[in-house]
């Protein structure tokens, strides 16, 4: 073999990796799914939003909740039956609020229990599918964010506010449509939310939960910890499978040239010295 031909094959194999390693982790992933879908009797769901290797130049995709996710969970819902439990990994920042609402009800239509597994985040939309949910599974260091709105960029909550701090005369047009559309948008999301928790909380709960999380209490990425999660009444609980760390450390972020944090993968233990 020439040097020519071992240039061209030695390219082809360099080319081919990154989809023989994305192939690679798929099977993985499937074989996961269905050891633990064996082992807790369940339809095992993933909304996984990171970014991931994907092409022949290694180029990372950022991902957020979609009408496709949508499609994919309802249509993964339709084909459970009705006593079989679900339980759906998130691990989003969020999204568009349309797909997010849609798998939140179809989530809570579902007979059987429903139960999210929040291994790192599940924000925005993310949180509010896991409020859909009959228990809420976290991390100790994983977190929920508030649902409030946002209009382009801006938290709806905010641009409200600006009416009643600034003159209506001093505010440009395009500020007051944005503002009519905020208060349509919080509006909407309370009823939304409080769509999602009824009869799941007491009448006076659901009031204070879907005003809290989705009126602008918070900046839009305030993490709400276990802790929290648990003063605010929320079903959560901290008993995580290992199986779904271990189910997470299949959706690598992409390869860096140079990593930002590094240690040894082994459990490290206190040794006695002599």
């Amino acid at each position: 073999m020439g040097g020519f031909e071992f240039f061209w094959i030695l390219l082809l194999i360099l080319a081919l990796q990154p989809l023989l390693r994305h192939k690679f982790l798929e099977i993985a992933r499937t074989k996961m799914i269905e050891k633990i879908e064996q082992k807790r009797g369940s339809r095992v769901i993933l909304l996984v939003h990171r970014q991931e290797t994907m092409s022949f130049f290694g180029f990372p995709l950022m991902r957020y909740i979609d009408i496709n996710d949508s499609e994919e969970v309802i249509r993964a819902i339709h084909l459970t039956d009705k006593d079989v439990p679900i339980d759906i990994v998130l691990h989003t920042p969020g999204g568009l609020v349309l797909a997010a609402l849609q798998i939140a009800l179809a989530i809570k239509k579902h007979p059987a229990k429903v139960t999210a597994f929040i291994p790192h985040y599940a924000m925005s939309g993310g949180t509010l599918i896991a409020l859909a949910c009959d228990e809420i599974v976290m991390d100790e260091h994983a977190v929920l964010g508030p649902v409030d709105p946002q209009i382009e960029g801006y938290p709806a909550a905010s641009i409200l506010r600006l009416l009643k701090k600034k003159p209506a005369e001093k505010i440009e047009d395009k500020t007051l449509i944005l503002a009519d559309v905020a208060e349509m948008a919080l509006r909407q999301m309370k009823e939304h939310l409080k769509l999602i928790l009824n009869e799941r909380y007491p009448q006076e709960k659901m009031e204070e939960l879907a005003e809290m999380l989705s009126q602008g209490y918070f900046t839009h990425d305030h993490p709400i910890t276990f802790e929290e999660a648990k003063r605010l009444g929320l079903p959560v609980s901290k008993e995580m499978p290992i199986e779904i760390y271990q189910l997470m450390k299949l959706f690598p972020q992409p390869t860096r040239s140079v990593p930002s944090v590094e240690y040894l993968p082994l459990p490290k233990r206190k040794v006695e010295k002599a």
